[in-house]
């Protein structure tokens, strides 16, 4: 079987597309709301700062707590 190679054309370089600000900016902010919300509930979700009532959300977040050096006993 015999493979042929094309020789190599002088057209210009494809450039990458280039993302608007604007299509960027609400991901953005939604992303960084989620990872606040998260942190949130990661870091301070207990005692008098409580946003939900019992152990439960301590309890499911308990080993990423740790993981990220926050102390919760």
């Amino acid at each position: 079987m015999a493979q042929h190679v094309a020789p190599p054309t002088a057209d210009a370089p494809v450039l990458p597309a280039k993302l608007p600000i604007g299509a960027i900016v609400p991901w953005a902010v939604f992303f960084g709301i989620l990872m606040l919300v998260l942190l949130y509930f990661v870091g301070a979700e207990q005692g008098a700062t409580s946003v939900v009532s019992g152990e439960d959300v301590h309890e499911w977040v308990h080993d990423a707590r740790h993981l990220l050096g926050f102390p919760c006993h």
